[in-house]
């Protein structure tokens, strides 16, 4: 992965540090994309606080302490609370680029509530937090290439990059790349609940699952084959590997669920940025 240290004349404003904005942060810091003095995080809540002062950037109880100017502000808010703690943030609309990772709110309502068009959407996973993440922005054409590119580069720090030229295709990565990793965890869940029915020991069991799980990504990453291909290597007739499939691919089963799941979390994507335009949701911050 290539990661790119980058430089800017203003500070690097973080808002709200929960676990999503923590892993980011903890990914530019770690990797030295950005230098810890320049970072500024806002996030109300004390522990959360705490832990970025442990990454040595400096923190702030709210924005009225901010500098001055900065760079790059990045709104690692919920969606519902957006309409309520933005406004004070149009401050910075001069000169900085916002980033946003709350889903569903699209640009055009992040423009009025920051009285600025540089504005880039943003959608990362957890897995960001160790250099494993995956990452889809859109950028409004207003945004230049350079800001473009250092936005790129706080990303890259924690995974791959995607860029796309639609806006609405933020929402459809949100429930593959952004959601996804919940359902991967689940599925490790029930892999072990089913090694433990079985009668495996509950640490075996817990570790098999992981493994396989981490070992079956790991090599549909380094093989030149398809997934579909890697499965049918896998699957030899009438063995017990068939035996399994045939339950999954019974009328569709495994696709149709996959699709029913990825569908309610896009919808719900809609939803949040419809209930942001709302703004009725109490503010806070985190995600």
């Amino acid at each position: 992965m290539n990661r790119t240290s980058i430089k800017l004349d203003e500070p690097l404003i973080l808002v709200g540090c929960g676990n999503m904005g923590y892993a980011l942060l903890r990914g530019w810091i770690e990797t030295s994309t950005v230098d810890a003095v320049a970072v500024h995080v806002v996030e109300p809540v004390r522990v959360l606080r705490e832990r970025a002062v442990a990454l040595g950037v400096n923190t702030h109880e709210t924005c009225e302490t901010l500098p001055a100017k900065a760079g790059l502000v990045v709104l690692a808010l919920k969606p519902q609370v957006l309409q309520n703690e933005l406004p004070p943030y149009q401050r910075f609309s001069d000169g900085a680029v916002f980033v946003s990772i709350a889903a569903g709110v699209p640009s055009g309502k992040l423009k009025l509530l920051l009285g600025s068009p540089h504005i880039v959407r943003a959608m990362p996973n957890t897995p960001t937090a160790i250099g494993k993440g995956s990452t889809i922005i859109f950028a409004d054409s207003a945004v230049e290439d350079g800001e473009l590119e250092n936005v790129v580069s706080l990303f890259r720090a924690g995974g791959a990059v995607h860029q796309v030229t639609r806006e609405d295709l933020i929402d459809a990565a949100t429930a593959i790349s952004g959601s996804g990793p919940a359902y991967i965890f689940y599925l490790i869940e029930c892999l072990s609940d089913a090694a433990r029915e079985l009668g495996l020991p509950a640490e075996i069991a817990s570790k098999l699952a992981k493994e396989t799980v981490h070992g079956a990504a790991a090599l549909a990453f380094a093989s030149n084959d398809d997934p579909a291909e890697l499965r049918r290597q896998v699957t030899s007739p009438h063995g017990t590997t068939a035996a399994a499939m045939s339950v999954l691919t019974a009328e569709s089963a495994l696709p149709a669920l996959i699709m029913r799941t990825a569908k309610a979390a896009f919808h719900r994507s809609l939803e949040l940025g419809r209930a942001g335009e709302l703004g009725s949701t109490p503010s806070g911050q985190g995600d």
